[in-house]
Protein backbone atom coordinates (compact mmCIF):
# COMPACT_ATOMS: atom_id res chain seq x y z
CA UNK A 1 0.00 0.00 0.00
CA UNK A 2 2.64 2.30 1.04
CA UNK A 3 4.67 1.34 -2.29
CA UNK A 4 1.90 2.78 -4.55
CA UNK A 5 1.30 5.48 -2.55
CA UNK A 6 5.06 6.48 -3.41
CA UNK A 7 4.76 5.65 -6.67
CA UNK A 8 1.33 8.03 -6.98
CA UNK A 9 3.17 11.06 -5.76
CA UNK A 10 6.13 10.66 -7.61
CA UNK A 11 3.96 10.81 -10.60
CA UNK A 12 1.81 13.99 -9.34
CA UNK A 13 5.20 15.23 -8.81
CA UNK A 14 6.69 14.60 -12.44
CA UNK A 15 3.54 15.35 -13.72
CA UNK A 16 3.55 19.08 -11.74
CA UNK A 17 7.20 19.54 -13.14
CA UNK A 18 7.01 18.84 -16.77
CA UNK A 19 3.10 21.01 -16.81
CA UNK A 20 5.38 24.02 -15.41
CA UNK A 21 8.50 23.28 -17.71
CA UNK A 22 5.67 23.29 -20.27
CA UNK A 23 4.08 26.95 -19.08
CA UNK A 24 7.38 28.24 -18.93
CA UNK A 25 8.69 27.25 -22.38
CA UNK A 26 4.91 28.88 -23.76
CA UNK A 27 5.42 31.85 -21.39
CA UNK A 28 8.82 32.16 -22.91
CA UNK A 29 7.71 31.65 -26.74
CA UNK A 30 5.21 34.46 -25.92
CA UNK A 31 7.98 37.06 -24.74
CA UNK A 32 9.98 36.61 -27.49
CA UNK A 33 11.32 36.43 -31.87
CA UNK A 34 13.84 35.24 -33.40
CA UNK A 35 16.49 37.37 -35.81
CA UNK A 36 18.88 36.80 -37.94
CA UNK A 37 21.34 39.36 -39.46
CA UNK A 38 22.84 37.99 -42.37
CA UNK A 39 25.04 39.42 -44.80
CA UNK A 40 25.95 40.21 -47.79
CA UNK A 41 27.88 42.57 -50.54
CA UNK A 42 27.37 44.79 -53.36
CA UNK A 43 30.29 44.25 -55.08
CA UNK A 44 33.57 47.12 -55.89
CA UNK A 45 36.68 47.18 -57.62
CA UNK A 46 38.83 45.47 -55.80
CA UNK A 47 40.15 41.76 -55.37
CA UNK A 48 39.69 41.18 -51.84
CA UNK A 49 38.23 43.15 -48.98
CA UNK A 50 38.62 41.48 -45.63
CA UNK A 51 36.95 42.84 -42.41
CA UNK A 52 37.38 41.64 -38.43
CA UNK A 53 33.74 42.63 -36.55
CA UNK A 54 34.69 42.29 -33.18
CA UNK A 55 31.04 42.71 -31.76
CA UNK A 56 28.03 42.79 -33.09
CA UNK A 57 24.90 44.52 -30.49
CA UNK A 58 21.28 45.74 -30.43
CA UNK A 59 19.90 48.38 -28.89
CA UNK A 60 15.74 47.75 -27.89
CA UNK A 61 12.81 49.11 -25.66
CA UNK A 62 13.76 46.41 -23.46
CA UNK A 63 17.28 47.60 -23.07
CA UNK A 64 16.54 50.97 -23.32
CA UNK A 65 19.83 53.19 -23.59
CA UNK A 66 21.72 50.11 -23.06
CA UNK A 67 23.93 48.26 -25.83
CA UNK A 68 23.71 44.74 -25.36
CA UNK A 69 26.05 42.09 -27.17
CA UNK A 70 24.84 38.80 -29.61
CA UNK A 71 26.72 35.63 -28.97
CA UNK A 72 27.45 34.16 -32.19
CA UNK A 73 27.61 30.70 -32.48
CA UNK A 74 31.09 30.65 -33.92
CA UNK A 75 32.14 33.25 -31.01
CA UNK A 76 34.51 36.16 -32.14
CA UNK A 77 35.64 37.82 -33.87
CA UNK A 78 34.06 37.51 -37.06
CA UNK A 79 36.60 37.38 -40.10
CA UNK A 80 35.62 37.88 -43.47
CA UNK A 81 35.84 39.16 -47.49
CA UNK A 82 33.48 40.84 -48.38
CA UNK A 83 33.90 40.24 -52.11
CA UNK A 84 32.76 36.10 -51.41
CA UNK A 85 29.41 37.32 -50.88
CA UNK A 86 28.14 38.19 -54.10
CA UNK A 87 26.05 35.61 -56.21
CA UNK A 88 23.65 34.22 -53.64
CA UNK A 89 26.06 33.88 -51.38
CA UNK A 90 25.66 35.72 -47.90
CA UNK A 91 27.54 35.42 -44.20
CA UNK A 92 24.64 34.38 -41.19
CA UNK A 93 26.10 36.84 -38.51
CA UNK A 94 23.92 36.03 -35.98
CA UNK A 95 20.66 34.11 -35.41
CA UNK A 96 18.92 34.88 -31.27
CA UNK A 97 16.10 34.78 -29.63
CA UNK A 98 15.75 38.48 -28.40
CA UNK A 99 12.73 39.81 -26.48
CA UNK A 100 9.71 41.05 -28.42
CA UNK A 101 9.19 44.93 -28.60
CA UNK A 102 10.58 47.54 -30.85
CA UNK A 103 14.19 46.12 -31.91
CA UNK A 104 15.54 50.11 -32.24
CA UNK A 105 18.94 49.42 -34.18
CA UNK A 106 22.02 47.09 -34.25
CA UNK A 107 25.63 48.12 -34.34
CA UNK A 108 28.66 46.19 -35.78
CA UNK A 109 32.47 47.04 -33.71
CA UNK A 110 35.22 46.55 -36.07
CA UNK A 111 38.78 46.38 -35.26
CA UNK A 112 41.43 47.93 -37.21
CA UNK A 113 42.73 44.79 -38.40
CA UNK A 114 40.93 45.35 -42.19
CA UNK A 115 42.68 45.32 -45.48
CA UNK A 116 42.29 46.02 -49.07
CA UNK A 117 43.56 43.70 -51.76
CA UNK A 118 43.85 45.88 -55.00
CA UNK A 119 44.71 44.90 -58.64
CA UNK A 120 48.13 44.92 -59.51
CA UNK A 121 49.07 44.99 -55.77
CA UNK A 122 49.27 41.17 -54.65
CA UNK A 123 49.70 42.36 -50.89
CA UNK A 124 47.24 43.08 -48.56
CA UNK A 125 47.22 47.35 -47.92
CA UNK A 126 45.95 48.27 -44.36
CA UNK A 127 42.23 50.01 -44.08
CA UNK A 128 42.66 52.72 -41.95
CA UNK A 129 39.65 52.33 -40.10
CA UNK A 130 38.42 55.61 -38.12
CA UNK A 131 37.64 55.42 -34.16
CA UNK A 132 34.06 56.30 -34.77
CA UNK A 133 33.62 53.35 -36.94
CA UNK A 134 35.70 51.00 -34.17
CA UNK A 135 33.01 51.93 -31.85
CA UNK A 136 30.02 51.17 -33.62
CA UNK A 137 28.60 51.39 -37.14
CA UNK A 138 25.05 51.89 -36.42
CA UNK A 139 21.92 50.63 -38.46
CA UNK A 140 18.63 51.55 -37.86
CA UNK A 141 15.88 48.46 -37.74
CA UNK A 142 12.82 50.42 -35.94
CA UNK A 143 11.08 47.11 -36.25
CA UNK A 144 8.65 46.28 -33.76
CA UNK A 145 9.09 41.94 -32.71
CA UNK A 146 6.08 40.23 -32.43
CA UNK A 147 5.69 37.54 -30.13
CA UNK A 148 6.71 33.69 -31.74
CA UNK A 149 7.57 35.08 -35.07
CA UNK A 150 11.36 35.15 -36.61
CA UNK A 151 12.91 37.69 -38.88
CA UNK A 152 15.61 38.48 -41.17
CA UNK A 153 17.48 41.29 -41.72
CA UNK A 154 19.75 41.99 -44.76
CA UNK A 155 22.72 43.76 -44.32
CA UNK A 156 24.03 44.87 -47.80
CA UNK A 157 27.53 46.09 -47.86
CA UNK A 158 28.41 48.52 -50.52
CA UNK A 159 32.28 48.24 -50.86
CA UNK A 160 32.59 50.54 -53.63
CA UNK A 161 31.24 53.16 -51.45
CA UNK A 162 32.93 51.94 -48.46
CA UNK A 163 36.45 52.45 -49.34
CA UNK A 164 38.37 55.75 -49.69
CA UNK A 165 41.42 56.38 -51.54
CA UNK A 166 43.22 59.23 -49.74
CA UNK A 167 44.79 61.10 -52.25
CA UNK A 168 48.21 60.32 -53.64
CA UNK A 169 49.50 58.50 -49.94
CA UNK A 170 48.40 55.10 -51.12
CA UNK A 171 46.28 55.35 -47.72
CA UNK A 172 42.98 53.41 -48.03
CA UNK A 173 40.53 54.33 -45.68
CA UNK A 174 37.03 52.46 -44.63
CA UNK A 175 34.06 54.23 -44.53
CA UNK A 176 31.52 51.62 -44.10
CA UNK A 177 27.94 52.13 -46.34
CA UNK A 178 25.60 49.49 -45.84
CA UNK A 179 21.98 49.31 -46.61
CA UNK A 180 19.92 47.30 -44.44
CA UNK A 181 16.35 45.88 -44.75
CA UNK A 182 14.07 42.75 -43.14
CA UNK A 183 13.61 39.87 -45.38
CA UNK A 184 10.06 40.02 -43.93
CA UNK A 185 9.52 43.30 -46.12
CA UNK A 186 11.78 42.64 -48.99
CA UNK A 187 11.63 40.59 -52.09
CA UNK A 188 14.79 38.85 -53.85
CA UNK A 189 15.92 39.14 -57.51
CA UNK A 190 17.63 36.08 -59.51
CA UNK A 191 18.94 35.09 -62.90
CA UNK A 192 21.27 34.10 -64.94
CA UNK A 193 23.78 35.95 -67.42
CA UNK A 194 25.26 34.16 -70.49
CA UNK A 195 26.39 35.02 -73.88
CA UNK A 196 27.26 33.28 -77.10
CA UNK A 197 29.33 30.86 -77.14
CA UNK A 198 33.04 31.88 -79.35
CA UNK A 199 34.89 29.29 -81.34
CA UNK A 200 37.46 29.09 -78.48
CA UNK A 201 34.89 28.22 -75.87
CA UNK A 202 34.91 25.17 -78.39
CA UNK A 203 30.90 24.27 -77.37
CA UNK A 204 28.18 25.16 -79.05
CA UNK A 205 25.20 27.47 -77.77
CA UNK A 206 25.74 30.04 -74.49
CA UNK A 207 28.58 30.46 -72.10
CA UNK A 208 27.63 31.11 -68.80
CA UNK A 209 29.86 34.70 -67.71
CA UNK A 210 31.08 34.88 -64.69
CA UNK A 211 32.02 37.50 -62.53
CA UNK A 212 29.80 40.26 -64.59
CA UNK A 213 28.07 42.90 -62.54
CA UNK A 214 24.34 43.21 -62.34
CA UNK A 215 23.34 46.73 -60.90
CA UNK A 216 19.63 47.21 -59.59
CA UNK A 217 18.11 50.71 -60.70
CA UNK A 218 14.50 51.48 -59.21
CA UNK A 219 11.45 53.25 -62.05
CA UNK A 220 13.46 56.61 -61.03
CA UNK A 221 16.63 55.67 -62.34
CA UNK A 222 17.48 55.89 -59.03
CA UNK A 223 20.85 53.36 -58.12
CA UNK A 224 19.81 50.80 -55.48
CA UNK A 225 22.46 48.06 -55.35
CA UNK A 226 24.31 45.47 -57.14
CA UNK A 227 26.17 42.03 -57.21
CA UNK A 228 28.14 39.74 -59.40
CA UNK A 229 27.68 36.83 -61.16
CA UNK A 230 29.17 33.36 -59.77
CA UNK A 231 31.13 30.63 -62.53
CA UNK A 232 27.83 29.52 -64.02
CA UNK A 233 26.32 33.11 -64.58
CA UNK A 234 23.48 33.10 -61.78
CA UNK A 235 23.16 36.07 -59.42
CA UNK A 236 20.61 36.80 -57.04
CA UNK A 237 20.03 40.30 -54.90
CA UNK A 238 17.98 39.75 -51.75
CA UNK A 239 16.55 42.91 -49.39
CA UNK A 240 14.50 44.54 -52.13
CA UNK A 241 11.77 46.64 -51.37
CA UNK A 242 8.42 46.46 -53.18
CA UNK A 243 8.07 48.23 -56.36
CA UNK A 244 9.32 48.00 -59.84
CA UNK A 245 12.98 47.81 -61.05
CA UNK A 246 15.20 47.51 -63.97
CA UNK A 247 18.70 45.85 -64.30
CA UNK A 248 21.61 47.08 -65.81
CA UNK A 249 25.09 45.29 -66.97
CA UNK A 250 27.84 46.96 -68.54
CA UNK A 251 30.49 44.45 -69.36
CA UNK A 252 33.30 44.63 -71.80
CA UNK A 253 33.12 43.14 -75.19
CA UNK A 254 29.36 43.20 -74.98
CA UNK A 255 26.67 45.26 -76.21
CA UNK A 256 25.46 47.22 -72.79
CA UNK A 257 22.54 45.41 -71.35
CA UNK A 258 19.22 47.28 -69.72
CA UNK A 259 15.75 45.71 -69.15
CA UNK A 260 13.20 46.05 -71.89
CA UNK A 261 10.58 46.78 -69.33
CA UNK A 262 9.88 47.46 -65.71
CA UNK A 263 9.43 44.47 -63.53
CA UNK A 264 7.82 43.77 -59.99
CA UNK A 265 9.34 42.79 -56.58
CA UNK A 266 6.95 41.27 -54.03
CA UNK A 267 7.62 41.17 -50.80
CA UNK A 268 8.79 37.46 -49.37
CA UNK A 269 9.14 36.43 -52.95
CA UNK A 270 11.81 36.02 -55.74
CA UNK A 271 11.55 37.39 -59.34
CA UNK A 272 12.94 35.46 -61.48
CA UNK A 273 14.37 37.39 -64.22
CA UNK A 274 15.42 34.16 -66.35
CA UNK A 275 18.01 34.19 -69.08
CA UNK A 276 19.69 37.51 -69.87
CA UNK A 277 22.14 36.75 -72.98
CA UNK A 278 24.88 39.08 -73.66
CA UNK A 279 24.95 40.06 -77.31
CA UNK A 280 28.82 40.85 -79.10
CA UNK A 281 28.97 44.00 -81.22
CA UNK A 282 28.33 43.73 -84.95
CA UNK A 283 32.14 44.85 -86.43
Amino acid sequence: MKKNVFLFMITIILSFGLHSCSEDNMDRESKTARIQLKLVDAPGDYQEVNIEIIDIQYQSSESGNDWVSLKPESGYSINVDLTELVAGNDLLLSDEILPSGMLNQIRLILSDNNTVVVEGKPDPIHLDTPSAQQSGLKLKLNTELEAGYSYTFILDWDVQKSIVKAGNSGKYILKPVIRVNAEMNSGSIKGKVVAEATEGDHIDGVVPLNDVIVSVFSKEGIYVTETRTNENGDFIIKGINAGEYLIKIEENEYINYESPEFFNVVIGETTDLGTIELKVPVS
